[in-house]
């Protein structure tokens, strides 16, 4: 029976024979195989402990696999969090790829005043008719705080826009037309105050050349007392209704062209200056005109 069992092996130490779980080599030693080392062990472990330490490592290493493998849930997780961030990566760069003009935020314009002045306030005349609108900018006038020889700016609002002269026209129901082109009469314009002996009220009117607004001016010669006469602080009455209809004349301010509407006692009720041929200012004292050009002539040479 034994020599069923036996088997012709080679070994480091030449040709031997294998019986059962031992190798016998031709230099008859004696070679004991893992498996019957193993037997052996096992059959020595009376308690068991063994075996336990065994499956222990076993079930620990299966877990090991388990947590390391592709299909665990926090091995998904971590791979959706890796895909999301990769995806929004290439999306971002796609949109910056893809986009042929560089984003602008559109740039506000600045407001630039006609002229330098010491003070502004400004009035908004969303609640007000044209009465309340008078009546506000005259108050204004009266009640400037600028020092003496100051001028003050004062400014129509309406829902925190600074009006042109053409709504402010409307506004006031006058009978001045400028052109509808804004590059010949300038939309922007100018009232205000000057602090001199008296608090006198102006306006100051831009425009591309003298040529642009002269007649239109001259044709507003035979409403402007009515349309400015609160602004000037004149009550229409029996006394000033001779006004209304009183011509201007020709006269000279400072050596620059003027027209001129007088009183009955020859005093200047109002009178419009063509300062230079892009300005016009209309007022009421020769001061306040004066006032106006010199700070005309100083944002010119500050330009």
């Amino acid at each position: 029976m034994e020599e069923n069992n036996k088997k012709t092996i080679r070994t480091s130490d030449g040709v031997g024979t294998k019986t059962n779980n031992r190798v016998e080599t031709s230099g008859n030693k004696i070679v004991q195989t893992f498996a019957e080392d193993m037997a052996e062990v096992i059959e020595n472990d009376k308690s068991g402990g063994l075996i336990k330490k065994i499956i222990h490592e076993e079930e620990a290493h299966e877990i090991e696999k388990k947590s390391s493998s592709p299909g665990s849930i926090k091995n998904k997780f971590f791979m959706f969090i890796g895909l999301l961030f990769i995806s929004l990566g290439l999306i971002t760069l796609s949109f910056f790829k893809l986009k042929k003009e560089v984003p602008t935020v559109p740039v506000v314009a600045q407001f630039i005043p006609l002229i330098f002045s010491d003070a502004s306030s400004s009035i908004d005349i969303a609640p007000l008719n044209k009465d309340a609108i008078i009546q506000n900018v005259y108050n204004a006038v009266n009640l400037t705080k600028v020092k003496k020889g100051g001028l003050e700016g004062i400014y129509l609002t309406e829902n925190k826009q600074i009006i042109g002269l053409r709504k402010f026209i409307k506004l006031i129901e006058g009978s001045f037309i400028p052109p509808n082109n804004t590059v010949l009469v300038n939309d922007d314009f100018l009232m205000g105050v000057v602090n001199g002996e008296t608090k006198d009220f102006f306006i100051l009117l831009k425009m591309r050349s003298t040529a642009d607004i002269f007649d239109a001016l001259r044709a507003w010669e035979k409403k402007m007392f009515f349309d400015l006469h609160g602004f000037f602080g004149y009550a229409l009455s029996t006394e000033t209704k001779y006004l209304e209809n009183k011509e201007f004349q020709d006269g000279i301010m400072e050596n620059k062209n003027t027209r001129v509407l007088y009183d009955s006692n020859n005093q200047i009720v109002m009178m419009y200056i063509f300062v230079d041929d892009n300005s016009v200012v209309i007022t009421n004292t020769e001061s306040a005109a004066r006032e106006v050009m010199l700070r005309l002539a100083a944002s010119r040479v500050g330009k």
